[in-house]
């Protein structure tokens, strides 16, 4: 199973995990692809690898607001476990990387023959609903220096690397906030030493003074991770 590398597929039973990968197929997810829109009807669910997906609520028809991330923990497409075929996000590749793909009518056939497969995409919806109420929660109440870090360590945990892409103006996107408030936060996390920013690069330099600069809503979403979906701590 070291071969799937995502999460939910490594920790199904060995027969159920390699009959789902013989399923799916690999795909490429490209930076700011977009994967699916509010409303349309799920044609595939993807179980990402090395890259990683934004979900984004919207207000007035546009992508507004970022409320969750999935990465190799996890997978795109939840819904279809619940029985509803319409995408409730906008999905949006944040991280450039690999995936597995697999058709929607194929996943929910699948899903209805693997006890294994619906017990651990129930538990990852547990997680997924504490991640997109973590965000509500944490947009309300946190300014936006310990949200930038939060988001930071976020994106780091599924990039796997010290560094990747993002610009200014994504990140205000990201975030819900003005770009000038985004280059003071960052500024500030730099200044202290935490990242580098250079040309669309963020390198993460002090991985442990990020997480001090980070809201605790950071070390709320790694428990429930580690708790329910036993990933490493």
């Amino acid at each position: 199973m070291t071969d799937a590398q995502n999460h939910l597929i490594e920790r199904l039973p060995r027969k159920d995990g390699l009959h789902l990968l013989s399923l799916c197929e690999p795909i490429d997810l490209v930076f700011a692809e977009v994967l699916c829109e509010p409303g349309e009807r799920t044609r595939y669910v993807y179980f990402p690898v090395g890259g990683f997906i934004s979900l984004l609520t919207q207000i007035d028809g546009k992508a507004a607001l970022e409320v969750g991330m999935v990465g190799r923990e996890g997978m795109l497409g939840i819904q279809l476990a619940m029985g509803v075929s319409t995408t409730p996000l906008h999905a949006l590749v944040q991280g450039a990387g690999s995936a597995w793909r697999i058709g929607a009518g194929v996943f929910v056939h699948e899903l209805a023959q693997s006890g294994a497969l619906r017990t651990s995409l129930n538990r990852y919806a547990y997680v997924l609903m504490r991640q997109l109420a973590t965000s509500a929660a944490c947009l309300r109440y946190h300014e936006i220096g310990p949200r930038l870090a939060r988001w930071l360590l976020m994106s780091q945990d599924r990039a796997h690397a010290d560094r990747f892409r993002v610009t200014q103006e994504f990140l205000s996107y990201m975030l819900g906030v003005r770009r000038v408030g985004v280059t003071r936060a960052a500024s500030e996390l730099q200044r202290a030493g935490h990242i580098r920013y250079r040309r669309g690069v963020l390198t993460v330099l002090d991985r442990v003074g990020l997480e001090a600069a980070a809201c605790d809503c950071y070390a709320a979403d790694r428990r429930s991770y580690v708790e329910v979906l036993q990933l490493p701590a």
